[in-house]
Parts: structure tokens; C-alpha cells; sequence
């Protein structure tokens, strides 16, 4: 598939369109998406997990906040519905913080893993791309990774999920099978650069991360 320049302007402008902007000047207590769907509560700095069977789930800083869905317009509050879903069928609990220090997956993930209580995180993006980490991992390693967001749909979302439980009980499950497609990365190429940036303005260097309280409706 060829990418040209008409290509690239139409995934922009189509990209721009289902931005919510908001002022980074403000720290909103309460944060609505999506018609009240789900309802984020910032509860203040996040502390160091003291339950041995918690996985921390870590949002990138514009995830479910100023953007609302996935590379592929999966809903955030659908995606945090798979990924608790998959913990809780493993019989574990589940604590979700943002991070804003960074947009890098690999080092919000790697945060979520500092902060758990049993030493595993999962790190999402708000375009979708994913990450397992092991506390005691350096920041670029993982246990797993999910780079290719547009190939990530709820049944993996819910994997992701389950295979971090599985992890935080000390288990060696088999990886979580994604699908493969080799046009994937040049057709949403610009607009994952474009989700990418509008992330990245929302870092805020040396931040702490913050406990957040999530409802759903």
C-alpha cells in the first residue's frame, strides 16, 4: 500500500476530529468519557502496593482523559472492562494509576511494576499498545509486549489481562497469540504518530504518578 501525501492528510484530519481537547492548566478531580461511561477519580499520589495478589494497571498520561479510544476506536472504558475482567477471573485484584512522567509504554508499564504490591504491571497507551513488566526487569525488557495496537482487540485485551494475574501468582504462562499483519504498521502509521504526539503533550517531567478510582456505568 502506498502512502502518500492526500493519505496522510485525510488520517490527520480524521484524527483531529475525535480529539477532546482540554487545558493541561487544569487538574480536573473527575473526569468523564464518553457519555459518563466511565468516570475517572484522581485520589492523589499513588503509593507502593502492599498486596501481594495486586497487578497495577497504569495509564499513560492522556488515556481515558483527553483521548478516549484505542488506534482502532475500541472505547477505553472497553478496554479497562477486558483487562480487569481477565485479572479478576484469575482470582486477583487490581489497582489503576496514571502516569504522566512519561508516554514511553515501556517506562509507564515498568512504573505499574514498581508499584505493585506483587511486583507486576500492565502499561497501556491511549492508542492501544500495551506492556507487561516485572518490577525487578530493566525499563526496555519485559515480559510482554504488544506493540502493534491496531491488531489488539478486546478478547487480547482480556488475555493481557489474565497472563499479568497469572504472572503475579509466580505461573510461566504461554504468551498471549496476537495476530500478525505486515500492512498494519504502514497503514496506521501517521496516525500513530499523531496519537503519539497529542500523548506526549501531556507528560509532565518528574511527576508522581497518581492513584486513580475508576467507575464504571
Amino acid at each position: 500500500m502506498e502512502i502518500n501525501e492526500k493519505m496522510i492528510r485525510q488520517i490527520i484530519g480524521d484524527v483531529l476530529k475525535d480529539f477532546q481537547f482540554g487545558d493541561k492548566s487544569e487538574t480536573p478531580k473527575a473526569v468523564e468519557v464518553k457519555g459518563g461511561e466511565l468516570t475517572i477519580t484522581e485520589k492523589g499520589i499513588a503509593g507502593m502496593g502492599t498486596k501481594r495478589d495486586e497487578v497495577v494497571i497504569a495509564l499513560a498520561p492522556a488515556f481515558g482523559k483527553f483521548q478516549t479510544q484505542t488506534i482502532v476506536n475500541i472505547p477505553h472504558n472497553e478496554v479497562l472492562r477486558e483487562i480487569i475482567a481477565g485479572i479478576e477471573e484469575e482470582g486477583l485484584s487490581y489497582r489503576i494509576i496514571r502516569v504522566t512522567k512519561s508516554s514511553d509504554v515501556a517506562f509507564v508499564a515498568h512504573e505499574a511494576a514498581k508499584l505493585s504490591g506483587s511486583g507486576i504491571g500492565i502499561g497501556i497507551q491511549s492508542k492501544g499498545t500495551t506492556v507487561i513488566h516485572q518490577k525487578d526487569l530493566a525499563p526496555l525488557s519485559n515480559l510482554e509486549l504488544f506493540p502493534q495496537a491496531p491488531l489488539l482487540d478486546l478478547e487480547t485485551f482480556r488475555a493481557i489481562g489474565k497472563n499479568a494475574a497469572k504472572y503475579a501468582k509466580g505461573e510461566s504462562p504461554n504468551p498471549v497469540p496476537v495476530r500478525n499483519d505486515q500492512m498494519a504498521r504502514p497503514k496506521f502509521q501517521a496516525k500513530a504518530a499523531l496519537l503519539h504526539i497529542k500523548e506526549t503533550e501531556h507528560v509532565v517531567l518528574n511527576s508522581k504518578s497518581v492513584e486513580l478510582e475508576v467507575s464504571f456505568s
